[in-house]
């Protein structure tokens, strides 16, 4: 391999935010479950081309051999994160367009049921906490600080489904959202989706707080259908 190929890979896979990982507990679940969560907080959607995973810069970055970092990612393969290239190497697995709609549609369906379980099961205090996570929003446009919105837009998703109380949901979405919160973060700047989307979260937040289970569980069915339509309008770029 030449000196500029082993160049690009490690500069690839040391964009990958990642610490040496502690002993104790499995090794290869430890980092099974930092390189899954690197490659959450990865945008691996802001360029198209490919990010190859090098063992043994791995191997580095994260204080151990190259036994659990390759049992890890065998995990990652199975789960869709990661994609073998015969003779290449492995590589952070890109969903084509057609998959990311499919996907928003997905985590729609079970988003909307953990709203609806929400209005049932989560209590006054922890409904209102959602209102918070807009507050630095008040006096400015979303826009204004779109990446600071982005990640609040995020978390506000996540907390819906964890109010849902339903553990079925919780880890049965969990593997969509790598993929679904990538596509949030690059599109949430778009066609001032920000501005529309915070109105959005606030009728949504209207509708928990008055228990209405059918305009919950709608309004956020609704929320993540418009973003697959979005997607399929204008994100070209993903095939």
């Amino acid at each position: 391999m030449s000196a500029e190929a082993h160049s690009e890979i490690r500069s690839n896979a040391l964009a990958l935010s990642l610490q040496p990982i502690n002993a104790g507990a499995s090794l290869r679940d430890q980092a099974y479950a930092m390189l899954k969560q690197a490659i959450a907080d990865a945008d691996i959607y802001q360029s198209r081309e490919p990010v190859r995973l090098d063992e043994r810069v791995l191997s580095e970055a994260l204080g151990v051999s190259r036994t659990p970092i390759r049992e890890a990612m065998t995990l990652l393969e199975q789960e869709g994160f990661l994609r073998t290239v015969p003779r290449r190497g492995i590589y952070i697995q890109r969903k084509t367009k057609r998959e990311i709609v499919e996907m928003i549609q997905m985590w729609g369906a079970l988003e909307s049921m953990a709203a609806r379980l929400a209005t049932l099961h989560a209590s006054d205090q922890e409904i209102a906490a959602l209102r918070h996570m807009f507050d630095d929003f008040r006096d400015t446009t979303p826009a204004e600080h779109i990446q600071e919105y982005s990640d609040a837009n995020i978390a506000f998703h996540q907390a819906i489904v964890e109010l849902s109380k339903s553990q079925i949901i919780l880890e049965t979405i969990k593997n969509l959202f790598v993929h679904v919160r990538a596509i949030r973060k690059l599109t949430i700047s778009q066609s001032d989706r920000a501005s529309r989307s915070i109105v959005d979260h606030l009728r949504i937040i209207e509708a928990l707080e008055k228990r209405d289970t059918e305009l919950a569980e709608k309004l956020v069915r609704q929320h993540s259908l418009d973003l697959a339509d979005y997607v399929e309008a204008h994100c070209d770029f993903l095939d």
